[in-house]
């Protein structure tokens, strides 16, 4: 029997955590589902966990060589049987009702490319970290999600008719993989989701918090990609570009200027050039000359809020 979801789970040395992200997904009030789980050659103890996992019919395990996430994650889905596919991190947990509740969705509209959900965020240890998510896009999200990828990862199904239209995974990208393919997805599909926390995503623990300037700079790129050979000029009105354009280079010179403030130069003057108008990097570049102790002394006394909190949110 074809089941109604497949849940691919890529994992490279998250055996500490594995067992939670499978009991989630075993868990789930919808059970017409196929787990395939890619290790990714891990050296951890992710053998011994999916040991305890091999007899239930609806868990399929492969183990490869390390051959990196996108790759990984193509491999998932190529293995895959069912029509919607669903994607979870193996540092993440599904609350219960998730997959019940994203299944109806795309049962009420067959139009729909892409579901996801709002998340609640965990510590490493698993603790609940107090946020507050702002408003998300569905319908044509393809400004929005120029702008910034707002979804989180381990909230997504995918309708497999719409990989197979634009593609997999870039397997020539490390980071923001999610990022360029739900910008080709919603260049050609609508999108929708669940108006409530349906993940648990666990933050503070992966190096990718520590590699901001190098995501950034992908998306960057990511970015001029999609405008140049996915169509994006086309579909896009050219404000949203540049003003999208300037916030990432902006960023990219927040994340620079902690290591090396007059090396961000040249990203504040791009991004300027992009929007003319964008006080805040008319705002950063003014302040340049200024140490960092006495600028953050500044920002406190006028009010201000600090560098990171005026970032757009992102969920790797």
């Amino acid at each position: 029997m074809i089941p109604t979801v497949s849940v691919v789970l890529a994992t490279y040395n998250y055996g500490r955590y594995l067992a939670g992200a499978l009991d989630s997904a075993l868990g789930q009030t919808f059970g017409d589902l196929e787990i395939i789980v890619i290790d990714d050659g891990s050296t951890d103890e992710t053998q011994q966990v999916m040991r305890l996992y091999l007899t239930n019919p609806r868990v399929r395990y492969f183990g490869t060589d390390h051959c990196g996430q996108p790759a990984a994650k193509n491999t998932g889905i190529r293995l895959a049987r069912a029509p919607l596919i669903a994607f979870l991190d193996a540092d993440d947990l599904w609350l219960p009702t998730k997959l019940e509740k994203q299944v109806a969705l795309f049962d009420a509209n067959p139009n729909l490319g892409v579901i996801y959900s709002r998340r609640w965020l965990m510590d490493e240890q698993g603790r609940h970290l107090h946020f507050t998510q702002p408003p998300l896009p569905r319908g044509n999200v393809l400004e929005a999600m120029f702008r910034h990828n707002f979804i989180c990862f381990s909230s997504a199904v995918v309708r497999r008719s719409a990989l197979e239209e634009v593609g997999l995974f870039d397997t020539d990208l490390a980071l923001a993989i999610d990022y360029d393919l739900w910008l080709r997805i919603a260049r050609c599909y609508p999108f929708d989701y669940v108006d409530e926390p349906l993940v648990k995503y666990r933050t503070g623990h992966a190096s990718l918090s520590r590699r901001t300037e190098e995501r950034l700079k992908t998306a960057a790129r990511i970015m001029a990609r999609f405008l140049d050979e996915y169509g994006g000029r086309a579909a896009l009105d050219s404000t949203v570009v540049r003003r999208a354009q300037a916030e990432t280079y902006y960023e990219i010179a927040l994340a620079i200027r902690s290591r090396s403030r007059w090396t961000s130069l040249p990203w504040y003057l791009r991004a300027l050039w992009s929007a003319p108008n964008f006080g805040l990097a008319w705002q950063g570049l003014a302040s340049l000359p200024l140490p960092e102790t006495v600028r953050r002394g500044l920002r406190r006394a006028l009010g201000r809020p600090p560098d990171w909190a005026v970032r757009p949110l992102e969920c790797p």
